[in-house]
């Protein structure tokens, strides 16, 4: 049977995004077993399946430190179970409302966005929150097709860019930085939008004619120089210092988990790659997702017939899936 036949497909949100990836929540973490050699994730539902999750004062007490990046006394916050949540307690503790946190990054004050708070937090991580500074109105001339934008967002209601090529339309506008917030496309506001409905509003964008972006950029110390192009996503950077990693999720419990193995790692930076170049999104947790649902099957067809159950929304196109499916195998095997 051919890949794909018959499979139910709904109206895909990604339709040819100029770039994206995510954060996700809920912490549930199924008991005390496993906290030295696992990480936890962030994420919703229940430990299993029809279970409810264990009552607070039975999960274990997780104590992150944090600081402003642009400068702060370090803060202790603990007890969050998703993003939103995160960024709460982030502004109780430096005493600043949470929609002023824009995004966070691990280990390093700086826009890195090879550092960027996303698919797992390592145990012993230091979390950066990055916080909003100044705003900023610029007039684009969408000359070609591709404006070179890498949209990511924040998991709770930011989009932001997340790396700008090098000899493209923005690359060329010194004004426009890695890490800026957009908060608005030609008066449209997109406080609340995700980041592949922001990228196919850009890549929407009638080519000839000139565009209005509002942007926020993130509050910066003085040694931090301003990213024109950004890191590279997937490029297999170990975020996590300690043995064990927060794995962030959007669905399912929060878990402390190991570290992910080589073939892990190797997949999810290839299917990254493969939704950038067919969705022209970045997103590191879908990634994941899509590993976990394909390492285990047996041939394309149960690959496909998994991603419809638990990813159907997406309504990834057949070929899409068959180079997916190809990457898995091939990170399996050690091919590059």
């Amino acid at each position: 049977m051919p890949l794909g036949l018959g499979r139910r497909k709904k109206a895909s949100p990604l339709v040819e995004n100029e770039e994206a990836e995510p954060i996700r929540a809920g912490l549930n973490v199924p008991g005390l077993d496993g906290l030295d050699g696992g990480g936890v994730g962030l994420s919703e539902g229940a430990t299993q399946e029809g279970l409810p999750p264990p009552p607070t004062n039975l999960r274990p007490r997780l104590i992150f430190h944090t600081q402003l990046a642009h400068g702060s006394p370090t803060g202790r916050i603990e007890g969050f179970s998703n993003v939103r949540e995160l960024y709460a307690k982030i502004g109780e503790a430096f005493g600043i409302p949470p929609a002023e946190v824009m995004f966070c990054t691990l280990n390093t004050h700086k826009v890195d966005m090879d550092k960027l708070l996303g698919g797992q937090i390592g145990l012993e991580d230091f979390i950066f929150a990055h916080v909003k500074g100044q705003r900023k109105e610029v007039e684009v001339f969408k000359g070609e097709d591709a404006l070179g934008l890498t949209i990511t967002d924040n998991g709770a209601g930011y989009a932001f860019i997340k790396r700008i090529r090098e000899g493209s339309i923005i690359h060329q506008i010194q004004v426009i930085n890695v890490g800026d917030m957009i908060e608005s496309i030609n008066g449209q506001i997109l406080i609340g939008c995700r980041h592949y409905e922001v990228a196919k509003m850009l890549k929407e964008l009638p080519k000839g004619k000139n565009f209005v972006l509002k942007l926020v950029e993130p509050l910066k110390a003085f040694d931090m120089i301003s990213q024109r192009t950004g890191g590279r996503s997937g490029s297999g950077v170990q975020l996590g210092t300690g043995r064990g990693t927060l794995r962030l999720r959007s669905k399912g419990p929060a878990t402390v988990e190991e570290l992910p193995s080589a073939f892990e790692e190797k997949a999810i930076e290839k299917v990254d790659d493969l939704l950038e170049s067919y969705m022209g999104i970045r997103d590191s947790e879908l990634a994941a997702t899509m590993v976990e649902l394909g390492k285990d099957k047996k041939n394309p067809d149960e690959f496909a017939e998994a991603l419809d159950e638990t990813l159907g929304d997406f309504a990834f196109p057949d070929e899409f899936v068959f180079d997916v499916w190809g990457a898995i195998g091939d990170a399996k095997v050690g091919r590059v």
